[in-house]
């Protein structure tokens, strides 16, 4: 049994291993998955001295708690939330050293979704195409996160960052997206596309990994049809039949037939992964071009 790793105690409403993903493999039929907010796991792994790159625990809105075997030391990210160490409050956004044995618990998210751990070390269970990320569509990756589970550390290399306090974005009261439209606004009426840039939405229960799905008014289209499947990228904001617009997070399909009304810019999308169920979404244009017309 070896001192590098830990047990876990608490797995949480759904925690998962995440790193920077595995782009590059959409040809595959492999989705890039990854931490949904990535300056989030980024600043944790930079807080304990590890390179963006290394994996850390995403948990989703009620934390989870480990006991770790050998001496660590931890930052807590992305949504606030309550850190103890050995039952005594400890910081959170912060590099924090837990001795081997002790219990490490983050708390319910006391605003935002998505907690992330980073241990110095990273988490190092076997990756899978070049990532060790759960991927929740495609089962690539190690299962999330359940009681008595242990997971591989590995040995801490770099000094942790000496910091007090470091600045973390809010969750958003108010989500707004920048969207260019296209490739498949076509598909919509023109009345469609002025609801969608100017009503506003709230951010679905039914939300995932997978994608941001929202509430409010439906999008009509402007013909009846279907497509064939076609690719998707990150951000995609696609269209079911029901109307509602559906964002693509990390755990996206690579292909699909609703038609896709317009694209997310990607650098918004760490706050579409910390807007809970009942946040306002606006879509906003962020170039408009003139959509192309089916004959």
């Amino acid at each position: 049994m070896t001192d590098h790793a830990l047990a876990v105690v608490r797995a949480g409403a759904l925690t998962t291993v995440q790193d920077l993903g595995r782009p590059g493999h959409a040809h595959l039929g492999v989705p890039r998955s990854g931490a949904l907010d990535p300056p989030a796991a980024r600043l944790v792994n930079r807080l304990v001295g590890n390179p963006p790159e290394a994996a850390v625990l995403e948990t989703t809105l009620d934390g989870c708690a480990v006991r770790p075997r050998r001496t660590v030391t931890v930052a807590v990210g992305g949504a606030p939330c309550p850190v103890t160490v050995g039952g005594r409050p400890a910081p959170w956004g912060a590099p924090v050293r837990v001795p081997a044995g002790v219990l490490l618990d983050v708390g319910s998210a006391v605003s935002g979704v998505r907690c992330y751990v980073a241990f110095d070390g990273g988490v190092t269970v076997e990756p899978v195409l070049g990532s060790r990320s759960t991927d929740l569509l495609s089962g690539l990756g190690p299962p999330p996160l359940a009681t008595g589970a242990v997971l591989p550390l590995g040995r801490p290399g770099l000094v942790h960052a000496r910091v007090d306090v470091v600045p973390q974005p809010a969750p958003p009261r108010e989500l707004v997206l920048r969207v260019t439209l296209g490739p498949r606004a076509d598909w919509f009426t023109s009345a469609a596309l002025d609801i969608l840039t100017t009503r506003a939405y709230t951010v679905s229960s039914a939300s995932n990994r997978i994608g941001l799905r929202t509430e409010g008014p439906a999008l009509e289209r402007a013909f009846e049809g279907e497509l064939p499947s076609e690719g998707m990228v990150l951000g995609a904001v696609q269209v079911p039949p029901d109307g509602r617009p559906v964002v693509f997070l990390a755990d996206h399909p690579t292909t699909g037939g609703y038609p896709v009304v317009a694209v997310v810019r990607e650098s918004d999308l760490a706050a579409a992964a910390q807007a809970r169920p009942g946040t306002p979404v606006r879509f906003v244009t962020a170039g408009r071009r003139q959509p192309r017309r089916v004959p």
